[in-house]
């Protein structure tokens, strides 16, 4: 018996545990701070300075940077390392599955990585600690060295489309996939949100772990309400002894 290809959709649940906050859960930045969301929205950004410093600021503050994987991402890596094939589809730009041991090549970023910066003139790109130590010299809106355009993190903000050659990529795998597991997501970001309905239709049994109801789990397999860090690896426990 061949062994299943699980696709594994990852969104801010996943980390926080490692210290990174969430964005809709019932205590995410939105909620707590609805103006919060200009930092990260692409026309706000680059036309105004000091949302850009309050953005440098909130980068440097909250020390994602610094971030280590959790049992949740290790679950992950120790899945792949029984031999199920895995594909990672994650919502989250703290590279941290990567961190935790998972091939570069099995993780599609599909909101960019918040590792590295940009330029939006020049494209340039260049390590995200790099720019964070020039905000640590004394430089509140860091410039790009090249071109003197606006820098900011390779990251997709809101009002920025999805790279298409990597959303075709994990559309493809969605397809392909026999497991798709949403973990941690509010599934109502679009285009990402939408891989668990073309996973379904496609035949992959569909297993969803989240605190909060998501508008997926009627046509869901299994819905797992406990948290990440206890349900996660038994379900990819699971996993792996189906596919051993």
């Amino acid at each position: 018996m061949s062994k299943p290809l699980v696709a594994v959709l990852t969104g801010a649940g996943v980390s926080t545990d490692s210290g990174i906050p969430d964005y809709r859960g019932p205590d995410g930045l939105w909620r707590r701070d609805p103006e919060a969301e200009k930092l990260v929205t692409y026309e706000y950004y680059v036309k105004d300075p000091e949302i850009r410093r309050r953005a440098w600021r909130m980068r440097r503050d909250t020390g994602a940077l610094g971030a280590e994987p959790n049992v949740a991402h290790r679950a992950v890596v120790e899945l792949e390392r029984s031999g199920v094939p895995v594909r990672v589809l994650t919502q989250n730009v703290d590279g941290l599955h990567q961190l935790a041991g998972l091939p570069a090549r099995k993780v599609l970023e599909l909101h960019g990585t918040a590792r590295e910066y940009v330029c939006v003139k020049c494209h340039g790109r260049g390590p995200m600690a790099d720019a964070l130590a020039r905000l640590d010299a004394g430089e509140e809106d860091p410039p790009c060295l090249e071109c003197g355009g606006v820098l900011k993190p390779a990251t997709i903000m809101f009002g920025e489309r999805l790279d298409p050659v990597v959303l075709g990529e994990a559309a493809a795998i969605a397809k392909a996939c026999t497991v798709f597991l949403a973990v941690g997501t509010s599934l109502q970001v679009h285009p990402a949100a939408g891989l668990t309905q073309v996973a379904a239709d496609h035949g992959a049994r569909l297993i969803i772990v989240n605190a909060e109801p998501t508008p997926y789990d009627d046509i869901a397999d299994e819905v797992v309400r406990e948290p990440i860090g206890t349900a996660l690896p038994r379900v990819l426990g699971a996993l792996a002894g189906e596919g051993a």
